[in-house]
């Protein structure tokens, strides 16, 4: 069952502990490299599965394009995870950790292992990310069952109802003040509150390629991380506090 404390529920968002939040991106991409290398029966159900979405585009051309945000027929190839902490009483600084490769299964145990640690000892008690609760969440949900990895506390969310997971914020919903008309990109908000593009390197439509390609999966794990930083920054703008993360307080583990 469950076991979340409720203690904050109804809280401001503005005065949560930012010491307690992880801030945190996903990057995704096809199981496969193209639909050919689909399992037959994978390729039936994918066409099964898009028949009324894709329009004039063939099951394919689809997959090509979306078959990496779709948990069923996708994997996770990193996890960017950020935390901020007080250098001065005034001054921020922000770290940043990625789990990434080729062992899906791995990166999701050690991701796991981390919220199960730091959710119990209480150093974690909030997640968030852009769009979390529409796709880093759930996909990642999935894919730790598909991987028959033992969900965390804070991912036990089956059947769950919004107001029951005050937990996970999300910088598109908390932009939205209640309008669920429109998506509104990360990079939209970073530059309506002046904070550097995350997408100065590649943008989501070329990870598919710098990791089958370039087998480069290094170079999407900076571009996670610089999508973790700008939802840390527009989540400090919507606090409307005037807190800011200067670049030369950014701390990574990737080298």
């Amino acid at each position: 069952m469950l076991n979340l404390d409720y203690s904050y529920k109804n809280q401001d968002f503005t005065t949560i502990d930012l010491q307690k939040i992880r801030f945190l991106d996903i990057e995704t991409v096809p199981m496969a490299p193209d639909f050919h290398a689909l399992p037959e029966n994978f390729q039936y159900l994918w066409d099964k599965k898009t028949a009324s979405q894709r329009g004039e585009l063939s099951a394919e051309e689809y997959f090509n394009d979306k078959g990496g945000i779709t948990a069923e027929f996708g994997k996770i190839i990193c996890i960017s995870i950020g935390s901020i902490e007080y250098k001065t009483e005034t001054e921020l600084q922000f770290k940043l950790h990625s789990l990434y490769g080729d062992n899906e299964k791995e990166t999701l145990s050690q991701f796991g292992d981390i919220l199960k640690k730091r959710w119990t000892d209480k150093k974690i008690t909030h997640l968030c990310a852009h769009n979390g609760k529409e796709f880093d969440i759930p996909y990642l949900c999935r894919r730790m069952i598909i991987n028959n990895i033992p969900l965390p506390v804070p991912l036990q969310l089956h059947g769950r109802k919004p107001w029951d997971t005050p937990h996970l914020l999300d910088t598109m919903e908390l932009w939205k003040f209640g309008d669920n008309k429109n998506f509104t990109s990360l990079e939209l908000l970073a530059a309506i509150f002046g904070i550097p593009t995350p997408k100065d390197d590649i943008d989501g439509s070329q990870v598919k390629k710098v990791y089958y390609e370039d087998k480069d999966v290094k170079r999407i794990a900076f571009y996670c991380e610089k999508d973790v930083l700008a939802t840390a920054q527009v989540f400090l703008a919507l606090r409307g506090k005037g807190e800011k993360i200067s670049l030369e307080n950014v701390q990574s583990s990737l080298k």
